[in-house]
């Protein structure tokens, strides 16, 4: 039974203790807030170099150096912990001589290891294994901040037009070609066709690389343009799920695109409020697209 099939026992009770591994971006606090307004005081797991957590009194906080992830689980299950959200990003990822690993996962290493090597949805998902088979039940974020989810449709006053359908077509082909592969989630298209693929410098480096492109003899004079965002097929989605949020809106608006097409209820939005407003502002459409979209 693979980690995506077994059932899952989501948080329900104040009296469970979940705790937060909070990587980089908006989502680590948006998931503590949900926690803490559904009457839990989670224990927030700043990853450093990546998390932005000070003491609070309302959530307890360890901060925890990436290369020592793999000594993780034990701490958690010291302190009682009973489910675990994985949420943010993690930018950088150290070097294999400088992980460190508890006694109680060497019998997983050799498949961490190989997933490690192989992309990230491979690594999260034996991650999931690992630490359920651990006694500790993985939770999406999604199933926290559910409200953060792209609904489908428009979100914003924009709308786009038949050049822009043509565009959302030829990124989502190619976002999730490279999602198979295990790549990236997102894509830039430009006059119907694919121009940029996200790599592992991440959605911020593909839309300054779509920048640049514009003076390209190729795409040059042709205006307007998508970012397609989408989960990667067989996506592990108790992680690393699409985002965007205010900086997505600028940084496609400075790349000269007309939008912003993500997979709805398979994305988060977040800071929506600023998000919609930034975009409504800058005259860029919005979408979420149905999850069978055809591209």
């Amino acid at each position: 039974m693979t980690a995506n099939e077994r059932p899952r026992k989501k948080p329900g009770s104040a009296h469970e203790y979940i705790a937060v591994v909070a990587g980089s971006g908006l989502l680590p606090q948006s998931v503590v807030e949900g926690l803490k307004d559904a009457g839990h005081r989670p224990l927030v797991v700043a990853l450093e170099g990546e998390a932005d957590f000070a003491e609070a009194p309302d959530y307890d906080l360890m901060r925890l150096p990436p290369e020592r992830l793999g000594q993780l689980v034990p701490r958690l299950k010291r302190r009682g912990v009973t489910h675990l959200v994985m949420a943010g990003g993690v930018k950088t990822r150290p070097p294999l001589r400088k992980l460190r690993f508890s006694p109680q996962i060497l019998l997983y290493l050799p498949r961490l290891l190989s997933a490690y090597a192989r992309g990230d949805d491979g690594l999260l998902r034996a991650l999931v294994t690992y630490v359920e088979d651990s006694g500790i039940h993985v939770v999406g974020a999604h199933e926290v901040v559910p409200e953060l989810l792209a609904p489908e449709g428009c979100i914003g006053k924009v709308k786009p037009n038949r050049t822009d359908e043509k565009d959302i077509a030829a990124a989502l082909e190619a976002a999730r070609a490279i999602g198979r592969l295990d790549i990236g989630q997102a894509a830039v298209a430009v006059g119907g066709r694919a121009i940029a693929l996200e790599g592992i410098e991440g959605t911020d480096g593909l839309l300054e690389r779509a920048r640049a492109l514009r003076s390209h003899g190729r795409i040059a004079g042709k205006t307007r343009g998508v970012l397609v965002k989408c989960a990667k097929p067989g996506q592990e989605e108790r992680a690393d799920l699409p985002a965007i949020g205010p900086r997505t809106v600028k940084d496609a608006h400075a790349a000269g695109l007309a939008g912003i097409a993500v997979e709805a209820e398979r994305s988060f939005v977040l800071d929506s409020a600023e998000t919609v407003r930034l975009a409504d502002e800058l005259n860029l459409f919005l979408l979420g697209f149905a999850r069978g979209r055809k591209a």
